[in-house]
C-alpha cells in the first residue's frame, strides 16, 4: 500500500472496548528462584491472561524489599510489578515502577514501552507515544504490543492513518493476536 494514495478510516466501534481492557503489557523474565522469579512468572501470566493478580504484587514487593538482585533483575522486577499494577488498572503505581526500572536500567525497552502504556491509560497520549518510540528504538522484545499501544494513542489524537499503520504493524508482527486483528478490522481503506 502506498500511503499517499489511501486513507485509513476508523469504523464506528471506537476505543471503549480497548479502554475497558487496558493497554497491552510486556513483562521481563527473571530466573534464579525467589520472590523475583515468582513475580516474573505472575507478571507473565497476568500479561497473557489479562487477569488481575493483586496477591502477586506482594511477591514483587517482597523481592524488591528483601532480595539482593542484580541491576537487571531489579529493573525487571520493577517492570513486572508495574505490569501487575497495569492489570489492576492502577496506572500511577505502574508508572512509578516503570520509571524506577528505567532509572536502574535506562536501556530496558520494556520499562519505556510499559511506561508509555501507563501514560496512555491516563490520557497522556503524546507522552505515551514518546516513551513507546523510545522502547521500540531500544528493541523491545514484544514490539507488537508497543505498536498496538501507540496505535491506541494515535487514534485518540485523531491520527487515524498512523493508528491504522500501527495496528497493521502489530498484526504483521503477531498475526495470531486477535486483539490487534479486532482493532485493525474496524478500519476501511478508501481511495482518494
Amino acid at each position: 500500500m502506498h500511503c499517499g494514495l489511501h486513507t485509513a478510516v476508523a469504523a464506528g466501534v471506537g476505543l471503549s472496548f480497548v479502554l475497558l481492557t487496558g493497554p497491552a503489557k510486556a513483562d521481563v523474565t527473571v530466573i534464579g528462584g525467589g520472590f523475583a522469579q515468582t513475580c516474573s512468572e505472575q507478571a507473565k501470566a497476568a500479561a497473557r491472561t489479562r487477569t488481575p493478580f493483586s496477591e502477586a504484587v506482594q511477591e514483587c514487593t517482597l523481592a524488591l524489599q528483601t532480595e539482593v538482585l542484580s541491576a537487571h533483575d531489579l529493573a525487571a522486577t520493577y517492570v513486572n510489578r508495574g505490569v501487575l499494577y497495569l492489570t489492576l488498572t492502577d496506572w500511577s503505581h505502574a508508572q512509578r515502577d516503570f520509571e524506577a526500572a528505567a532509572s536502574v536500567e535506562p536501556q530496558l525497552a520494556e520499562a519505556w514501552v510499559n511506561r508509555g502504556a501507563a501514560l496512555i491509560a491516563q490520557g497522556r497520549d503524546s507522552d505515551g507515544i514518546s516513551d513507546i518510540n523510545k522502547g521500540i528504538g531500544l528493541n523491545t522484545t514484544e514490539p507488537e504490543k508497543a505498536y498496538f499501544n501507540r496505535a491506541l494513542a494515535k487514534e485518540r489524537l485523531n491520527d487515524i492513518k498512523g493508528a491504522y499503520l500501527d495496528y497493521q504493524k502489530a498484526v504483521q508482527l503477531k498475526p495470531s493476536w486477535t486483539m490487534a486483528q479486532t482493532e485493525l478490522a474496524r478500519f476501511h481503506v478508501v481511495e482518494r
